[in-house]
């Protein structure tokens, strides 16, 4: 009998009805893009690939299909336990015939554990839940041993953006992700962080403002 427990993934998996064409794809299209169940190299899913990219928690999709779409030379992984919003991403995916890409419908850890060392040269971590409750804080994704994984599997020289609109957890964030020395920010001007990246892309979610500030974006280089 293992001695490992499940990972437990906090907040909503699944809140209004499904409709039934996004259902249908759950059905037809998920079993034929999720990523493998066992540890596997990615670069073997898209030996054609030139770098593959990861978005941990991609919401509903938009921002993940909108980079394989401007990058069909790159392979994306994305990770989501939210059931709608893995319903509305291959939506995304089957309107834009996207190739290149691959879903995990469930937690991006257990994903990342399935990952070899320096098999991905991006990570996005846009937007998370930010658990602003003091004691949820252990909730939040980005902490001492994600930020170690993300470190472990991003190539020397790779990118981690992570971005939010809840200001304590920027500083959380900030305070976690350099405190690991494979990572260097990458800032060198206010604007760096205040402005969006040229190659972000704005969804809806983030439209909506729900956090406490505007959004921060925070830049990472794997050293």
């Amino acid at each position: 009998m293992s001695d490992h427990r499940p990972l437990r993934t906090y907040g909503r998996i699944k809140a209004r009805p499904i409709k039934p064409r996004q259902a249908a794809l759950l059905d037809s299209l998920l079993p034929k893009i999720r990523v493998p169940a066992e540890p596997f190299d990615p670069k073997a899913l898209a030996p054609e690939a030139r770098a593959v990219w990861l978005e941990i928690g991609f919401g509903g999709g938009e921002h993940m299909a909108a980079q394989a779409g401007r990058h069909p030379d790159t392979l994306i992984l994305g990770a989501e336990p939210f059931q709608n919003g893995v319903a509305s991403a291959l939506r995304h995916i089957d309107e834009q015939a996207l190739a290149n890409v691959r879903l995990q419908d469930g937690d991006a850890r257990e994903l990342l554990a399935r990952l070899p060392d320096g098999s991905v040269e991006r990570v996005f971590v846009l937007f998370p839940d930010p658990w602003p409750k003091t004691r949820h804080h252990k909730r939040r994704l980005i902490g001492p041993e994600t930020v170690a994984e993300l470190a472990r599997v991003l190539a020397p020289g790779g990118r981690l953006r992570f971005a939010s609109d809840w200001a304590d957890y920027v500083d959380w964030a900030l305070e976690h992700i350099v405190g690991n020395p494979a990572f260097r920010w990458a800032a060198t001007a206010a604007a760096d962080w205040r402005n969006p990246p040229a190659d972000h892309v704005t969804t809806r979610y983030e439209e909506k403002r729900l956090g406490d500030c505007a959004p921060v974006f925070l830049d990472f280089v794997r050293v």
